[in-house]
This record gives C-alpha cells, structure tokens and sequence, in this order.
C-alpha cells in the first residue's frame, strides 16, 4: 500500500467528533487508501476515549480505526528520531515526547502529516504538514 498522508492525534480527534466534517470530506476526495495513522496517534486517542468516558466515542473511534490503517513502529524510525531529536535539541526548540514520534515515523514513511498543530510540527526539518481543519 502506498500511502500518501498520516493523519494526527488531532486530525482524528476531530474526524471521532465530527465523521462527517471537514476531514471526511478530504478524504472523500483523495485517492482510496492513501490516509493512515500511526500507531501513536492511535494510542493517544484510545486514552482521550477512555479518559473522557464517553461510549459514542469510543464506539465512533473503533469505526473509525476498523477501517483506518494504523501502521506500527518500525525501521527507521528510529534513525529518524535521533536525528529529528538532535537538531530540535541544538535549536532549542524541543517538541512533545509523542510529537516527536509521530514526526519520526511521518519521515520514515515520507509522507504528509495531516495535523492542526502546525506550529509544533514546523520545527522539524523536511517534515511536509497540511492542517484539513482550515
């Protein structure tokens, strides 16, 4: 599977919330099987389920990622966060401990991370984002 975009923590947040909203009707328009997530942002959105207690999101989020590849860790990942790690420490301009996860694996995959929080993310160099909440 050749995938095109990696969707954030924030950008399934809002497709949980909203499964008709902005972000379903971007991904309508794309090619079929070019959105993934990333095992991370899978993670964070099952705690912000189970923290917030509310059963039609979790049951909305479990559709959501039945259906939505969630792509696990894997070479070279790693490689990518030291050296993405590295230069943010050196600038002085250190982002989230997930952030920075989910930043490495978007450039082992070398695809574009669909987030909101464009301002986290800008930091890292050769990191392409488009936010689909605008």
């Amino acid at each position: 599977m050749t995938y095109q975009y990696l969707l954030d923590t924030n950008i399934l947040s809002d497709l949980v919330k909203h499964p008709q909203g902005r972000v379903f009707q971007q991904i309508a328009t794309i090619e079929e099987g070019s959105v993934c997530t990333s095992i991370i942002v899978a993670c964070e959105r099952r705690f912000g389920a189970v923290k917030s207690g509310s059963s039609r999101l979790t049951q909305q989020l479990e559709r959501i990622l039945e259906v939505l590849p969630v792509l696990p860790l894997k070479p070279p990942v790693d490689e990518c966060y030291a050296a993405i790690r590295t230069h943010l420490e050196q600038a002085g301009t250190p982002i989230g401990a997930n952030d920075l996860l989910i930043a490495a694996h978007d450039l082992a995959l070398d695809i574009t991370l669909i987030t909101a929080n464009t301002r986290e993310f800008e930091h890292v160099p050769a990191l392409r984002s488009e936010n689909w909440l605008l």
